[in-house]
């Protein structure tokens, strides 16, 4: 497919050299105002890595041209999120904080612990990232707590300070930067007598890549549809009998 790329930071940058070494020629470092510096003509698909200022306008160009899109951009409004549904009703999009096929399974894995242990263990979140990430909690933490709590149950903590008090029904999300830290999810079940803690860190930015672009396979048969992370690990289902659940089809 032809592609383009929103975004020359870190990401975007990581992407493109990944994807030139893949032998994809196609590839253009879109910016603002989306002029396609290397393609003669739109791409078939683009990556957004950017910022959510730059999210009408690619949803605009998108739709204009049926591009495809796989948004890793993070910290959209409600309004802007909207915006993006109500685009893919027209066009396929994925959309994911975080791509790891690692933080994929977990989220399916706290689907499943989550309703058994909610009633007796306390739950908190310890996201940790590199002494630049200018956003905190992480997306990726927003998107486990809301995982974990779809039934809002919990009151969803930022961090504590001061007499905080007794411990309600809530979720405790602690940020912490520092250094060259790819990206660490924690999640802790802490119960009478015993706990249960998984982890998810990330070495490198590399393995994001690889999901964005295992993300964009993913995409290249579809005509239209909200899509995240989870749906990928359906072909895996699907392989085995199993078909998985997609939106807007």
């Amino acid at each position: 497919m032809r592609l383009g790329i929103v975004g020359t930071g870190k990401m975007g940058s990581l992407l493109k050299q990944t994807l030139e070494k893949q032998n994809n020629e196609s590839i253009a470092a879109v910016h603002r105002g989306y002029e396609l510096q290397t393609l003669s003509e739109p791409p078939e698909l683009i990556f957004d890595f950017s910022h959510p200022d730059n999210l009408q306008a690619l949803l605009e160009y998108a739709l204009n041209h049926h591009v495809k899109l796989v948004l890793g951009t993070t910290n959209y409004t409600q309004k802007q999120q909207l915006s993006i549904h109500a685009a893919a009703m027209q066009i396929p999009i994925i959309q994911e904080a975080n791509f790891s096929l690692g933080i994929a399974v977990l989220k399916q894995a706290l689907k499943q612990i989550t309703p058994i242990l909610n009633e007796d263990f306390d739950i908190e979140i310890i996201e940790k990232h590199h002494n630049q990430k200018v956003d905190a909690p992480s997306g990726t933490a927003k998107q486990l707590a809301q995982i974990m709590n779809h039934m809002h149950q919990y009151n969803e903590l930022y961090g504590r300070r001061g007499e905080c008090g007794q411990r309600g029904k809530e979720i405790g999300i602690h940020a912490i930067r520092g250094g060259n830290l790819a990206g660490e999810h924690t999640i802790l079940y802490l119960g009478e007598d015993e706990s249960l803690e998984i982890t998810h860190k990330a070495v490198t930015k590399q393995i994001f890549i690889h999901g964005a672009i295992k993300a964009a396979a993913f995409l290249s048969d579809k005509e239209k549809g909200y899509y995240t992370m989870e749906d990928v690990l359906s072909m895996w289902e699907e392989v085995n009998g199993t078909s998985g659940n997609h939106r807007y089809d």
